[in-house]
């Protein structure tokens, strides 16, 4: 091996720790279910359980907990996958058992505070 590559080697080894990268998690994000007077529980529970597979039971926990607080996360995941789940609520479409909707639900996106 000559001098050239042997200094070469040993600096590389010596900088190798310094030159790493962490690996850096992405922030999580909530999907915020706004709640309203235009739509069911039985919308509430379809929905959730449809687009989050979520089950029956817990699904009506949900629904329950936006009526009662005005909103509730419904999940919790990256920033792509969460504007996704957002604009599917946006999409789901109206209530039919309610002759006055006009749409989906609201929800938003937040940052979870850490």
């Amino acid at each position: 091996m000559s001098q050239i590559t042997q200094t070469t080697m040993q600096q590389s080894q010596r900088t190798a720790p310094a030159l790493r990268e962490h690996t850096r998690r992405k922030p999580p994000f909530n999907v915020i279910l706004l709640d309203d007077n235009d739509h069911t529980y039985e919308y509430v529970i379809d929905m959730l359980q449809r687009l989050f597979a979520l089950e029956p039971e817990r699904a009506f926990e949900l629904a329950c907990e936006v009526d009662t607080l005005g909103r509730v996360a419904v999940a919790t995941t990256t920033f792509e996958l969460a504007e996704l789940r957002r604009d599917q609520i946006h999409t789901f479409g109206r209530d039919w058992r309610i002759p006055r909707c006009q749409g989906s639900m609201s929800a938003t996106i937040e940052p979870v505070l850490q």
